[in-house]
């Protein structure tokens, strides 16, 4: 039985995990890429970790500090305390010969030793355009469809790209993960996550698991545990989860297609909703959409971050490649779901479609949302909606259009990221120069390999 807690009294919830026999906690957080990094603590030192922080190199971790300035601490997040399922404290699966291995987990923001938040922690990134939007009024909801493909290992036990079925959209019958992402949704909801759906996508061995909207910080702390949650129950059953955007040529990519709005505090609903309006968009989230539009190019390189995204960003894919918006065009950036009936107009948002799930889900929600406040702080004016498919136009009539297209490679989008002030002073100087000397890193390394396909194609012809 997972451990309960209800109680918001962060002492409460350390007994009540004691009571429920857990030993250790994981005090969680994330480096600049995305990648989770934890330190263990034993539960009964818990107590002083919440009172004074626990102490870490942060030298050692990517785009963190330097050698000469490498002492941090994690400050734990006890609203994201929870046990994790499948290292319970009762129970045969976390015992050990030495006694009980129950673990819990808990989200950290990081500190300076002067006690001042780090500038390169990406949870501090978001906090701090969070609170911008509350200054302004508002609360941003937020909602992610994080995609991602299911592999079996190859006869030597190597991870490769083979999908565990050969199903489709929505498929049953030939659907072979219907019990994995049972337990998937199992262990998610043990986590305080509340599933709405779990699918087969469109792709063979391509999946979703769609989870409630909450505000921003939630959301993004939310599907942290959901990559690090599928990635152990896919290993629990022989198979291994990958959040790559496009692991497989031909087929579809993962996206992680962004559902988000603003709250007025004031009013108490949703700012985004018009009746009136024939999308059902009030002024302020068209400014808003042109916000993303504007600075869709400048954010490309955070919210697609590797050199893959690209292989995935290319029409043809339901990917979307041009600077546009519309209802039903999912070739579009973003797209404005209809209201589904009998549920309110509060429930109006817009999807923003460009995001895939190998990006840091914080630095993505921050850059996404200092976009769309730009655009409501300015004023700016919305295009009108192409509704049309354009992937089916050509060349010509695009640039009649004067429709501008997403960078076609991550070297491209390292450069559009640096030429846009607002997504800079986002991130802020600290994670914007590491995260730049990162990605050119990889961009470089990646340019200059000469590929089995080049081999294939050029040595005997040449």
């Amino acid at each position: 039985m997972v451990l309960d807690i209800t109680t918001k009294d962060p002492l409460a919830k350390i007994e009540a995990a004691k009571e429920h026999n857990v030993r250790f906690v994981q005090l969680q957080f994330t480096d600049i890429i995305g990648a989770v990094k934890s330190v263990t603590i034993p539960l009964h030192t818990m107590a002083d970790s919440l009172e004074h922080g626990t102490w870490f190199d942060g030298s050692s971790i990517e785009g963190f500090t330097r050698i000469a300035e490498s002492d941090q601490w994690l400050k734990p997040d006890m609203d994201t305390f929870a046990e994790i399922p499948w290292q319970p404290g009762h129970g045969t699966v976390g015992s050990g010969p030495l006694g009980s291995r129950g673990t819990a987990r808990v989200i950290c923001d990081v500190y300076t030793p002067g006690g001042e938040p780090f500038a390169g922690d990406p949870r501090g990134v978001l906090r701090r355009q969070l609170d911008r939007a509350t200054k302004l009024g508002y609360v941003w909801n937020t909602g992610p469809e994080l995609e991602f493909f299911l592999f079996r290992r190859d006869e030597k036990g190597a991870i490769a790209p083979l999908p565990h079925d050969q199903a489709g959209y929505f498929d049953f019958s030939t659907d072979l993960a219907q019990e994995v992402r049972q337990d998937m949704v199992n262990a998610l909801e043990a986590f305080g996550i509340r599933v709405e759906a779990a699918h087969h996508e469109v792709a063979p061995g391509q999946h979703e698991i769609d989870f409630q909207y909450a505000d921003g910080l939630r959301t993004a702390d939310n599907a942290l545990t959901f990559k690090f949650t599928l990635k152990a129950v896919a290993h629990l059953h022989g198979l291994y989860a990958t959040f790559m955007p496009k692991p497989i040529f031909g087929i579809n990519g993962s996206g992680m297609h962004t559902h988000q709005s603003l709250y007025s505090i004031e009013q108490s609903r949703n700012a985004f909703a018009d009746p009136n309006n024939k999308y059902g968009l009030s002024d302020l989230a068209r400014s808003y959409m042109a916000g993303i539009l504007t600075h869709a190019r400048g954010m490309i390189a955070v919210l697609a971050p590797l050199v893959n995204s690209y292989k995935r960003l290319v029409p043809g894919y339901e990917a979307p490649t041009y600077l546009t918006w519309g209802r039903t065009n999912r070739s579009a950036l973003i797209r404005v779901p209809k209201v589904s009936p009998g549920r309110s107009i509060e429930a109006t948002r817009v999807e923003v479609r460009c995001p895939d799930p190998s990006s840091n889900t914080y630095l993505a929600f921050a850059v996404m949302l200092a976009a769309g406040l730009d655009g409501v702080e300015k004023g700016l004016e919305l295009a009108d909606p192409v509704e049309e498919s354009l992937y089916a136009m050509d060349a010509e009539r695009i640039r009649e259009k004067g429709i501008r297209e997403l960078p076609g490679t991550l070297g491209e989008a390292i450069d559009e990221l640096e030429r846009d002030e607002v997504v800079c002073a986002a991130l802020g100087d600290h994670v914007l120069s590491r995260f730049v000397d990162a990605k050119r890193e990889e961009w470089d390394e990646y340019r200059t390999q000469v590929t089995a396909w080049e081999v294939d194609r050029y040595l005997d012809a040449f």
